[in-house]
């Protein structure tokens, strides 16, 4: 099974669905070990991304949907690190990524797209082995949009608006260049 996704040009395929059963798709098993907690989270703090998506959906009333996500991606030779990762935490899937048009080498994403399995697994996760680094910030951030999404608050206006504002002030901490204003 093949999804592709024409805007990033890259073609993924899900492998694994419960790692905590160890049921991946296909006959592939995983049999990793967990990793320390602390580790995880480090990891998290250095290589993790939650990002709250806005974009256009046809059938929706609004016209607008709102996707939050988190992902780590990597080159594919570390491919057994994300593995560990997902079985430590329990929820998530692994995508290999194709960037051959870009000359890039090839990568693997873990990704929880879920915002059930975010909340009940990645939250109580980061609560029990918090972040360090200033994405502590973008956490509580997206922990908020999560929870007021659960809530189907982002299908009143005030709610959606609430939420593209909580997504400004998330990307103002991850800008890459410094603008003279800090």
């Amino acid at each position: 099974m093949q999804e592709v996704s024409r805007a990033r040009s890259t073609i993924r395929k899900p492998f694994m669905r419960n790692p905590a059963l160890n049921a991946p798709y296909g006959k592939e098993r995983i049999h990793r070990k967990k990793l320390n907690p602390w580790y995880v989270s480090g990891f998290i703090d250095g290589e993790g991304s939650f990002s709250i998506g806005i974009g256009k959906h046809k059938t929706l009333k609004r016209g607008i949907e709102v996707r939050c996500q988190f992902e780590i991606e990597l080159r594919a030779d570390d491919r057994e690190i994300l593995e560990r990762i997902c079985i430590t935490l329990g929820c998530g899937r692994l995508y290999d990524c194709s960037y051959e048009r870009y000359g890039w080498y090839p990568h693997v994403k873990y990704k929880i797209g879920s915002t059930k399995e975010i909340e009940e697994f990645l939250f109580p996760f980061l609560d029990r082995y918090p972040l360090q680094a200033k994405k502590a910030k973008d956490c509580q951030i997206f922990k908020e949009v999560i929870q007021m999404y659960r809530r189907k608050e982002h299908l009143t206006e005030k709610g959606f608006q609430k939420i593209i504002d909580l997504r400004k002030r998330m990307r103002e901490t991850g800008k890459k260049h410094y603008d003279g204003n800090r």
